[in-house]
């Protein structure tokens, strides 16, 4: 059977056509490719997916209950500030239920609709209760950013103006649904915030508090990186896997731990790469441009020019 076409879509074809484009064969081979030669649907079935403008709004919302007068009204008083966070958390967890419920679709081996339904509200209410903790721990990420940079003015500028704190405040909240069974929304979140600040972070990184990124183009933290309290990165930092093993037939083992584990207090200068599950020992400094692929103990200080000599040894 022909499929059906709006009178929209007949339109256009005929408009096409007319241009000699040939429009219909286009149509007809993509249909092919799709339904047939290369059909890649999850499932084989058509499923509604989590749409990227909602999550956009999410994070407004979110972002707007967490920090109000930052993020929402500048003109908020103590009458209605309340009442603002309160109506943006409503928006806010309206959008996740529905979004959760589709993205369950790509993450769990459950189809039936009304049990979909009742784990995305769970899961909505869960991360809701998990809110005041996420911002308790932000605060100690912008306290960190203002205490870590001297041309910081003050606290407003770092929430207004510093890409990594955006980025920060993007995966927590990706963390949090990653950890509570919703990771393709984590993952949608995470490359919302790639979009807009250059930095990429895996939502299920291990972040402690007091976390700042620097300046931030161009950091890269891979899924089972761990990092511990009050660490710093520079632009350009890559915390990544050195190898990838493989399973017999030539598939990528996934989930194994092969990111780097970042201990408290350690600074990571500009275009330092580091690689593999190694580990960065406690208030370790490693210098710029520095490439690591094997663990330094505590309080080391990691250069270009060590690392050359480590390289001429016999």
């Amino acid at each position: 059977m022909e499929p059906s076409h709006t009178p929209e879509l007949n339109a256009l074809t005929d408009s096409v056509e007319s241009a000699g484009l040939g429009l219909s064969a286009v149509v007809a081979g993509l249909r092919t490719s799709r339904e047939i030669t290369h059909k890649i649907r999850y499932r084989g079935e058509i499923r509604e997916l989590p749409s990227r403008e909602a999550m956009q709004k999410l994070l407004q919302h979110l972002q707007a209950a967490l920090f109000p007068t930052h993020y929402g009204h500048t003109d908020l008083s103590d009458e209605t500030i309340d009442y603002f966070v309160g109506s943006q958390l409503n928006a806010a967890l309206s959008i996740l239920r529905e979004q959760v419920r589709r993205s369950l679709y790509f993450s769990s081996d459950v189809d039936d609709e009304a049990l979909l339904r009742q784990r995305a509200a769970a899961i909505t209410r869960d991360f809701a209760h998990r809110l005041p903790g996420v911002r308790d721990v932000l605060v100690s990420d912008i306290q960190a950013a203002y205490h870590g940079d001297p041309a910081a003015s003050s606290i407003s500028e770092i929430l207004l103006c510093y890409p990594g704190t955006t980025a920060i405040i993007y995966h927590r909240l990706a963390h949090a649904l990653h950890q509570l069974g919703a990771p393709l929304l984590a993952r949608l979140i995470a490359d919302i915030a790639h979009s807009a600040t250059g930095i990429d972070i895996h939502p299920a990184a291990q972040i402690g508090p007091s976390f700042f990124i620097d300046h931030g183009t161009g950091v890269v933290i891979g899924e089972t990186t761990i990092i511990g309290r009050n660490v710093r990165l520079y632009q350009a930092v890559t915390l990544g896997a050195k190898r990838f093993p493989q399973e017999a037939d030539g598939s990528l083992v996934k989930g194994i731990a092969r990111h780097p584990i970042v201990e408290d207090d350690v600074v990571v200068y500009a275009g330092a790469t580091l690689l593999g599950r190694i580990t960065i020992g406690q208030g370790s400094v490693i210098g710029g441009n520095v490439w690591l692929t094997h663990s330094v103990p505590p309080g080391s200080n990691i250069s270009q020019a060590e690392m050359l000599s480590d390289c001429r040894q016999p």
